[in-house]
């Protein structure tokens, strides 16, 4: 095996999520949905921490099924927070429920969200060239873009750094250091 992204090698579910999904380009809404959650409950976290409660998140959010998840009372949102499988943070939680709402109305504008969200990028995903991992940035021009788009739309947990993660993690850029085997497979 080629080298990898250095990022991932503290565990095995580190290297199985970097092998197999990051930084490849997702279309399915209800995966782009996914990731917005995840995304944003990591926030101030480890991305380890969220990977680790992945199944406890589709558990807890009806599988990501942002209509359902738009229609949580708040009684139900309040139960999660005695929920260990997830991080019981109250904004967080309740964020998933105003953040599937937002996404229903992206999708109804739209079409879907993807249409949407790659609509940033004209369809194409962008294939940066980093050699090293401290030459990747935390922000760029475009996550502020569309942070600032979310926020306008009623998004929670979308500032840009959280942005710039969720842009990696589905695809719209390739931030994989050039000498990462995936990096190639993804280019």
């Amino acid at each position: 095996m080629s080298d990898r992204c250095s990022w991932c090698l503290g565990s095995q579910a580190y290297i199985d999520y970097h092998d197999k999904e990051w930084g490849v380009p997702v279309y399915d809404d209800q995966v782009l949905f996914e990731f917005l959650i995840l995304e944003g409950a990591q926030a101030g976290l480890s991305w380890s921490t969220i990977l680790n409660k992945r199944e406890g998140y589709r558990k807890a959010f009806a599988n990501f099924d942002m209509k359902k998840v738009a229609r949580f009372t708040d009684k139900k949102l309040e139960k999660l927070r005695e929920d260990s499988g997830i991080v019981r943070n109250r904004l967080k939680i309740y964020s998933a429920r105003s953040n599937a709402q937002a996404f229903i109305q992206v999708q109804e504008e739209h079409g879907s969200f993807s249409k949407y969200l790659w609509g940033f990028v004209n369809g194409k995903a962008i294939i940066n060239k980093y050699k090293k991992l401290s030459d990747v940035p935390a922000t760029t021009p475009l996550s502020d873009q569309i942070s600032k788009d979310l926020k306008k739309r009623g998004f929670k947990f979308v500032g840009s750094t959280i942005i710039y993660a969720y842009m990696q993690a589905v695809g719209i850029v390739n931030d994989h250091i050039t000498s990462c085997y995936r990096y190639k497979e993804l280019s």
